[in-house]
Parts: C-alpha cells; sequence; structure tokens
C-alpha cells in the first residue's frame, strides 16, 4: 500500500521517514493504527491514547486534511489487492466507511493541535527558523544543537519530554527530509536543545542516516534549520510527587534529561533514579554531567550500565553494571517498584524494560515510554 502511495504521490516523500520505508517499520505501524481504530470504531475511548500519539506527530509533521483522502484512496486499493475476489463491494464500503470515521477523528484532533501550537504564548504555525546557536559534542556519536529562533521572539513552553520537527533540505536530495528529536534540556530556557546520535550504515540495504550525519558534518553554529512547534505524548507527570526512575539506552537518554533536569528545578523534593544502559563510556553522552548532578543533588541517584565497557572504562570503574538491565539488579538498586517508571530506547531493550516491570507487578498506569521513529508493540 505504501508503495503505491509514493508512485502516486511521490510528493508525500516530503513527509515520510523513507528509511523507516526501507526496514518496513513505518508501513507496519500505519496498519496497525488503522486495523485497531477499524476494531473500535463504534467506542474509540479505548484506543485514545494511541490516537493522541500519532495526531501529536502529524501536527509535528504538518499533516493536512487534504491528505487523508489520498491515503485512503491507496488503503482501499491495497485491501483489494490482498482479498483478491474475496474483495466484495459491501467490504470495500464498509472500509472506505471506517477510514472516513478514523480520518475525521485525526482530522478535528490535529486542528485543535494546531490552533494550541500556533495561539500559545510565543507559539507558531508550520516551521519557523532557528539558528544553532551552540554546538556541543557529547560522545563520540553524540552531537547538541542549541536553537534559538532567528525573530529573538519568546519560546513557548513545552512539557519535559517532548520533541520538536526539524525540516532540512540537503543539496542533491529530490524530497525534504523531516525529523523529530526529544527536546533534551528542560523548558524555560532561551533556547531548545536536541541531542542527534549519528546513525552510521547498518548494512547495505540501511544507509546511514541522511539527516543525523549532515547535522553532524554539514550544519555549524549560526546555521539555520527550520522547526515546528514542541509536541509529543511522553511527558512527565509534574503533578505528581511519587518518585521517578529514567531508563534509558542509548541515545533515549535525551527526552529523559529533559525531565531529570526539570526535576531537578521544579521538584528538588522528588526522588529520582536515573539509568543509563550503553556500550561504553565513549559512546555515554552527559557521563560527566549526570555524575556532577548525583554528587550534588541529594534525590538524585544516577547509575550506568555498560554492555562492552573498554580497559579504561575498568580502570577508572565508570560504571556500575556490567552486561544488560536485569529485573534481579533494579531490585538491588531500588527499595521497591513503588514507583513512576518512564523508559526509552532501542526496541529491544524496551522489551526487556518493560517485561521486568510487568513481572515485578508495576501497574501500566506507572509505565510510561517512547518509541523513537515508528510506533511499535512492546508486547509480542
Amino acid at each position: 500500500m505504501v508503495k503505491k502511495l509514493f508512485e502516486n504521490h511521490p510528493e508525500l516523500k516530503n513527509v515520510f521517514n523513507m528509511t523507516h520505508q526501507i526496514t518496513g517499520h513505518q508501513p507496519k505501524a500505519l496498519a496497525n493504527a488503522v486495523y485497531a481504530a477499524a476494531a473500535n470504531i463504534e467506542d474509540m475511548s479505548a484506543i485514545m491514547p494511541a490516537l493522541e500519539r500519532i495526531g501529536q506527530k502529524h501536527r509535528s509533521l504538518q499533516i493536512k486534511p487534504e491528505q487523508y483522502p489520498i491515503v485512503g484512496e491507496n488503503l482501499l486499493g491495497a485491501i483489494k489487492e490482498v482479498l483478491g475476489d474475496a474483495a466484495t463491494d459491501e467490504i470495500i464500503d464498509a472500509w472506505a466507511d471506517a477510514y472516513e470515521v478514523i480520518s475525521d477523528v485525526f482530522i478535528r484532533m490535529e486542528n485543535r493541535l494546531y490552533k494550541t501550537a500556533e495561539t500559545q504564548p510565543g507559539g507558531w504555525a508550520g516551521f519557523k527558523d532557528f539558528i544553532i546557536d551552540r554546538k556541543v559534542e557529547e560522545s563520540e556519536v553524540i552531537t547538541s544543537f542549541y536553537l534559538k529562533p532567528k525573530d529573538g521572539k519568546e519560546l513557548p513552553q513545552y512539557i519535559p519530554g517532548q520533541y520538536i520537527t526539524v525540516k532540512i533540505d540537503i543539496e542533491k536530495e529530490k524530497y525534504t527530509h523531516l525529523r523529530q528529536y526529544s527536546l533534551s534540556d528542560r523548558p524555560g530556557n532561551d533556547y531548545y536543545r536536541i541531542s542527534v546520535k549519528r546513525e552510521d550504515p547498518k548494512s547495505e540495504e540501511l544507509p546511514p542516516g541522511v539527516v543525523s550525519t549532515d547535522l553532524h558534518e554539514l550544519f555549524n553554529e549560526g546555521d539555520i534549520l527550520p522547526i515546528s512547534a514542541p509536541a509529543g505524548d511522553f511527558y512527565l507527570d509534574m503533578n505528581s510527587n511519587t518518585p521517578v526512575v529514567l531508563i534509558c539506552g542509548g541515545v533515549g537518554i535525551t527526552p529523559l534529561m529533559s525531565m531529570l533536569n526539570t526535576i531537578i528545578e521544579k521538584q528538588p523534593d522528588r526522588k529520582v533514579y536515573f539509568i543509563h544502559a550503553v556500550m561504553n563510556g565513549k559512546v555515554q553522552a552527559f557521563k560527566d554531567y549526570i555524575k556532577q548532578v548525583a554528587a550534588k543533588e541529594p534525590n538524585v541517584e544516577a547509575y550506568s550500565i555498560y554492555s562492552h565497557p573498554t580497559e579504561e572504562d575498568k580502570k577508572n570503574k565508570a560504571f556500575d553494571k556490567e552486561g544488560f538491565i536485569t529485573l534481579e539488579w533494579m531490585k538491588e538498586i531500588l527499595p521497591n517498584n513503588d514507583s513512576q517508571f518512564y523508559f526509552c530506547g532501542p526496541e529491544p531493550f524496551m522489551k526487556v524494560v518493560n517485561r521486568a516491570l510487568l513481572d515485578w507487578g508495576v501497574p501500566k498506569e506507572n509505565i510510561r515510554y517512547e518509541f523513537f521513529g515508528s510506533f511499535g508493540d512492546l508486547e509480542d
């Protein structure tokens, strides 16, 4: 379905992440979303959190109402192709009716989100030019970009954990590239900070990350990046004083850094445990900063897990656990499971964490997570 969508409407390549098409993540996520919505067509309340997540991403990407009929047309075409002779007029009409209901839900939701983004103090519509004020290397693979609005106006507030969308036009590339990056510092500063991992090629089929590589190699202080206003439904519960456990794998640290810095600033009496699982000290971002925070702030405990520590890491005792995160180890460092758990990282890592927390009896309402890129499913 997605292949035909791009063949019929190549302009949509300006919106979709084409790497996710190669991996199959985007088509799978789209199919799952449509099926879930159709299955709950009589009462969508059960899946509203998932719909809100998608709506937030659509608003960030600037998806417009006129694009829904295009997707619907190609969806119905794909259903006909898959079902063959079984695709009766009655079945196709039923799917068409269901898609109309689904698209109407998204359009109304996204209109509300667009209005909020534009009318809030400092808000704007579409993409706005920001200047790269500072570019700071955080590890061998992660670099932070401090972004300030070119027009010098105030920045709208956001909730720690949310992200922005960056729009990049690359020389010799036919289509615009849009990428979401979590804001990696607390709200209230005169800048937005994103911390980007350079995605090196994993295989011949999966080339290096086009946008992440160019950000690292071609964009420098003083350059312009157009971004959309902050969005996202993964964020810190600021109305609670319950202890917080922040668990991150690799570059999944970025939204949790925003949460950590917000707790330090706004809730200094709220206990927070910060756990970062990473390959080794060479690729661990914010390593020294987190150590300083844990030493200075009485409410913060920080732990590092290295799967493949270097000899220097071992010599300097730079980590707390070698290997991978386990429930047994979490039980050793945490007093109990009575906390709010937030986690982000590679999908296999997140599945392990999610399974461990469920096995420990943590209520689902206290388990919160975010996928980078396409939405996935943590429970097989």
